[in-house]
């Protein structure tokens, strides 16, 4: 059954910070987008290294027509550690949401090593800075596949699971969350 989402608890992580969507012009990282600027946040970063989804989503959410949001549509892979770390403090980012990986199955099974580079490499790359940045609350996307694993893409997305839940038991300083997605 679909579970309406609860917009108060939400809001805590959105309305009036500087929120960055990572993995912005895909196909979760954008339906995350329209719905965190309905939510009013400060500044959404829109932080994608395709430029065609880049320019597709941020022309979309400009013809939404809320215009008192900040939205920055920022090219970089979130395997480039000094990129991703000066937009984090450029902007001063209070929320990350995480979307930034290689999804479809055939894909990452048919390119391994990529598929371990974004979602593993990638996943804990943004982390450590997320960490270093002051960043205050990260969410992941994951997936249903991550759980007990059958191919490579379910493998990386539970590896990046486990780097966050390690992160999280060593420091305080940002909370780190997950969320599983499924079809």
């Amino acid at each position: 059954d679909t579970v309406e989402p609860n917009k108060d608890l939400l809001s805590q992580n959105i309305t009036d910070k500087v929120v960055m969507v990572t993995g912005a012009g895909g196909s979760i990282g954008s339906e995350l987008c329209r719905q965190i600027l309905f939510l009013k946040p400060k500044t959404l970063i829109l932080y994608e290294m395709n430029e065609l989804v880049l320019y597709t989503i941020e022309k979309e959410l400009s013809d939404i027509g809320i215009h008192q949001i900040d939205v920055y549509p920022i090219l970089g892979s979130v395997n480039n550690q000094n990129r991703l770390g000066n937009v984090l403090k450029h902007f001063s980012v209070d929320t990350i949401y995480h979307a930034a990986a290689y999804k479809h199955v055939p894909m990452v099974e048919f390119n391994n090593t990529e598929g371990v580079n974004n979602n593993v490499f990638g996943t804990l790359h943004t982390a450590q800075i997320a960490i270093d940045s002051g960043v205050k609350t990260f969410v992941l996307i994951s997936t249903d596949k991550a759980v007990r694993p059958t191919n490579t893409m379910g493998a990386t997305k539970r590896i990046a699971e486990l780097i966050l839940q390690s992160f999280a038991a060593k420091q305080s300083s940002t909370k780190f969350t997950m969320v599983r997605f499924g079809n």
